[in-house]
């Protein structure tokens, strides 16, 4: 038995792993609704208005929400889904601890509709990391679209994080009966390091801030609501978003592999988007590949979506 269980452990080192690719079916549109759906992890983060009629039977993935905060685009949706998908200790649903209108629409949703009570609703905080499965977990990050003490968790965004198991560097050219044997000796601890991986990060809602907080992210999702230097204060003094320039000028300082850019405001036609990023591209010197998620649009597989600036 135990020399079956070596061989399982070498032969999983040894053998190539293939990547995962990521299916993201997105709708975001400033003020009226935000929802992303990471299909092969049953992941949604922001739940507007319409995720369920967008996503119809694929609305039973869903695993586990991330809600990024409590304004209307980005929990509407959250009516609908939750009746529709709950069973069993699922969806569950995370928030922002120190949010107290998701305890309020929980307590509704549960007296409206039994099925309700299924859902899972849990409070997060910043730096709580939520295992996805064995493989993968999520970690909230605070951000600063809405005003709030350092220590109080109103506004959140997330990242994915994948981990593996990797023989150490030592190690890594030895053939198949020596590392068992060195197994047996030394033990699995030993012989292999755990290595995490940002695969994806989500801005939610948030003015670009920290550019620290994004780098060496795989793909970036992050909000551009508006495309010129327009002062957001006029619209809300509360609440803060991110300027298409100020996005671009960050990535451009940063290790990230791909862009995708949501959450735009819908005053602004798609050519428009188009024009503004290949300028900036220009200006910024970027060579990623920027994908959009245009107002009033659902995007199924955006990451087959051809660049904006390819």
């Amino acid at each position: 038995m135990g020399e079956h269980r070596n061989s399982n452990f070498i032969e999983k080192f040894i053998a190539l792993k293939k990547k995962m690719n990521l299916t993201i079916t997105a709708y975001s549109t400033g003020l009226f609704s935000t929802w992303i759906f990471i299909e092969e992890l049953g992941i949604l983060l922001d739940a507007g208005d319409g995720v369920s009629s967008g996503l119809l039977q694929k609305t039973r993935k869903i695993k586990q929400a991330f809600i990024t905060h409590p304004d209307r685009d980005h929990i509407m949706g959250l009516f609908q889904l939750n009746p529709l998908s709950a069973r069993e200790g699922y969806p569950k649903i995370y928030y922002p601890k120190d949010c107290g209108s998701f305890p309020y629409m929980r307590d509704f949703q549960r007296k409206f509709d039994v099925q309700n009570n299924f859902v899972e609703w849990n409070p997060i905080e910043n730096l709580s990391e939520i295992p996805v499965r064995k493989d993968f977990y999520v970690k909230a990050i605070r951000n600063e679209h809405i005003k709030a003490a350092p220590e109080i968790s109103k506004s959140l965004s997330y990242k994915l994080y994948e981990t593996k198991e990797k023989l150490k560097k030592e190690y890594v050219d030895l053939d198949k009966k020596t590392l068992q044997n060195l197994f047996q000796k030394k033990g699995k601890e030993n012989l292999v390091k755990t290595i995490e991986t940002n695969i994806l990060s989500y801005s939610g809602d948030t003015p670009v801030d920290d550019y620290e907080k994004w780098n060496g992210s795989k793909i970036l999702i992050h909000e551009a609501t508006f495309l010129e230097n327009f002062d957001d204060i006029k619209i809300n003094k509360e609440n803060k978003h991110s300027k298409l320039d100020e996005v671009l000028k960050m990535v451009s300082e940063i290790e990230i592999e791909q862009l995708i850019l949501c959450h735009f405001s819908s005053r602004y036609y798609k050519e428009d988007i188009d024009k503004n990023i290949l300028e900036l591209c220009k200006k910024y010197q970027i060579k990623i590949p920027i994908r959009v998620i245009y107002p009033g649009e659902i995007h199924r597989d955006i990451l087959n979506q051809k660049p904006v600036n390819y």
